[in-house]
């Protein structure tokens, strides 16, 4: 095989990575809500040693973002997708600014050419 081929699955078809980029703006509306199921979460972790767990717990005390980034798990948003195989994936949560009229919000900025293959 040449470097410039792809592997072949089973099936005799291209397998192929994509890398899918997702940008979520959220409002916290009650942040104790949020903290406390972050620490649930944290408490449920049978492999967390107790020295990283009260660092987490004492994070997500702290700021919101901390919480929202151990309650939210890339895997559940492909978990049931058919022929799809969560290779690798990274996140991060932070607070900032946010004014939905900006044009640093628009989250249609990167389709310069107009095309939307989503809408009529």
């Amino acid at each position: 095989m040449s470097t410039s081929e792809t592997p072949a699955t089973a099936a005799g078809t291209a397998t192929r990575h994509v890398r899918l980029r997702v940008d979520i703006v959220l409002e916290i509306d009650a942040p104790a809500e949020l903290t406390a199921a972050a620490e649930g979460r944290i408490d449920a972790d049978e492999f967390m040693p107790a020295e990283e767990r009260e660092h987490a717990r004492a994070a997500v005390r702290e700021d919101p973002s901390e919480a929202l980034a151990y309650l939210v798990e890339p895997f559940d948003l492909v978990r049931d997708l058919p022929g799809v195989e969560l290779v690798q994936a990274a996140w991060s949560s932070e607070e900032v600014e946010y004014d939905p009229d900006a044009m640093e919000w628009d989250l249609d900025e990167d389709d310069e050419d107009g095309e939307d293959d989503d809408r009529p």
